[in-house]
């Protein structure tokens, strides 16, 4: 699998990485042996890069992840987790946390260091102590050989380029999440240019958009707005009517932007990832990707508010 170096962190991560939400039972009930099996098959296809949290099934995607990947070589992966969101409403972004945390994260996935390690989604609380706070903290965890490379994630672009205001010149990347897709470009038309004018390393998230892009039955707690879910449902049935799945369509696209170094999709099911890196394989189809993106046009990069209000 193509990789791209992460900025100047030192970092070369695959096109598409395996994300393991999923592993934490966040969408549905998993079967053990399938959710190893899809560790196994992601390191076999090359997406050798692991993207994980403690919030994601409060410890369990961790945990699960220690017990897939014992027993393989340390150097055949690339691991990152994140830190500060523990739940829905749990945040602890204090210098005393990020080293709890890490110490924590390393215990479960089997590890005495880490590759990667995000501030996750930081909206939710004042920015103020991302920079006085944690970053510090974790400047200090990366001195130490614990880490190897630092960074952020959010939703709001206000948020992404106020916090790298404060700590550009510290951090190695950040992580967007829904907004480098068929529907939502915000990520690469508002972020990556300035990533890549100071060196940082771009990581995109959620080629599927939470399902927008699929066709699944849309989720219950989808915040995207009506006209949006209206958008993709004509856009997977053109699609379909053209005999290609929505999803292929919109993880080649997400997948294709050399200015990010890669976009993380997870699934615990073996058979989805293995079917990922055919389709990757799998030249992208110029004109239906014209014609989605002419139905995506009226409601292109419309998104939703995330975290403070002043952080949006």
């Amino acid at each position: 699998m193509e990789t791209r170096p992460l900025g100047q962190s030192g970092l070369e991560l695959p096109s598409l990485s395996f994300g393991a939400s999923s592993l934490g039972a966040e969408f549905r009930s998993i079967d053990l042996n399938e959710a190893f099996s899809a560790v196994h098959t992601a390191l076999d296809l090359g997406m050798n890069f692991i993207d994980t949290s403690p919030f994601y099934g409060r410890g369990m995607s961790e945990v699960m992840l220690g017990r897939a990947l014992k027993g393989i070589d340390r150097s055949r992966y690339l691991l990152g987790t994140k830190l500060g969101r523990y739940s829905e409403i749990h945040f602890d972004f204090s210098a005393k946390r990020v080293d709890e945390s890490l110490h924590v994260s390393m215990q479960r996935m089997g590890t005495d260091y880490l590759d990667l390690v995000l501030l996750h989604d930081v909206e939710f609380v004042k920015l103020d102590q991302i920079w006085e706070e944690t970053i510090p903290a974790l400047i200090e965890a990366k001195n130490t050989g614990k880490v190897r490379a630092i960074g952020f994630s959010c939703y709001p672009m206000a948020c992404f380029n106020k916090v790298l205001d404060h700590v550009e010149d510290d951090i190695d990347c950040v992580l967007s999440y829904n907004q480098y897709t068929l529907q939502n470009t915000s990520f690469a038309d508002d972020l990556v240019p300035r990533l890549k004018s100071k060196g940082l390393g771009a990581i995109n998230a959620g080629p599927f958009s939470a399902r927008l892009l699929t066709n699944a039955e849309l989720p219950v707690w989808l915040k995207e707005p009506e006209e949006v879910k209206a958008a993709a449902r004509a856009a997977a049935k053109l699609c379909n009517d053209n005999g290609v799945d929505i999803a292929q369509l919109a993880l080649q696209y997400s997948c294709g932007h050399d200015d990010i170094a890669s976009t993380v999709a997870g699934s615990a099911n073996p058979k989805n990832v293995a079917k990922w890196a055919q389709w990757l394989a799998e030249p992208i189809d110029q004109s239906l990707l014209a014609q989605v993106h002419e139905i995506f046009a009226p409601v292109k990069n419309l998104g939703h508010p995330e975290g403070l209000p002043e952080n949006n």
